[in-house]
């Protein structure tokens, strides 16, 4: 490794020392992130700019986008140095580089935490849905029973009372009117 950096020039050797450890972490931090080691994040938010539905923001400086900045701008610089640019050329080139890929990687990782689901059930989107009675529902809501219905793309299976005059027995088809409580459903026996 020495006779590798012996005819370099020190700014040379910076550039590429700052290359090769930028992206040894780089792709160490990529291989977590998608085999699932996420909860493993090293992210020391300075900004955060949260996103319009409450959900993870769009971050600009983490721990991985200074590495993607660093790991960048090393093998720029190196492609610069290599082409005889100037100091001065090289150090503007690699860090707008550099820059680039803080932005692009930022994007990468705000739509990849957009993609993914929360699966926590958001009760609103139970009302106008269909479902069946699993545990028999008392009428006029004397006894609270639980349906089955398909809400946010699963089955679920939820506490419900009626206002109907009669017993809604085990598998009778209901729609849900209202949310009366938490998770407490409002429902009403479709007629056949």
């Amino acid at each position: 490794m020495n006779e590798f950096f012996e005819g370099m020039s020190t700014f040379e050797q910076a550039y590429w020392i700052i290359a090769i450890l930028g992206s040894i972490i780089f792709l160490i931090i990529f291989a977590l992130t998608f085999i699932g080691a996420s909860d493993v994040d090293m992210e020391a938010d300075i900004s955060d700019i949260d996103a319009d539905d409450g959900g993870v923001g769009f971050q600009f400086f983490t721990f991985k986008n200074v590495i993607a900045f660093f790991t960048i701008f090393g093998w720029t610089g190196i492609l610069c140095i290599d082409n005889e640019l100037s100091t001065i050329v090289t150090i503007v080139i690699s860090s707008f580089a550099g820059l680039l890929m803080m932005i692009l990687t930022s994007l990468l990782f705000f739509w990849m935490h957009k993609m993914a689901e929360s699966g926590t059930l958001k009760i609103k989107n139970a009302i106008g849905a269909i479902g069946e009675v699993y545990l028999p529902i008392g009428a006029n809501r004397s006894s609270i029973g639980k349906i089955q219905i398909k809400v946010q793309g699963s089955l679920r299976e939820l506490e419900a009372v009626t206002d109907s005059e009669e017993i809604l027995k085990t598998s009778t088809i209901v729609k849900v009117v209202e949310i009366i409580g938490s998770e407490l459903l409002l429902v009403e026996k479709l007629s056949n």
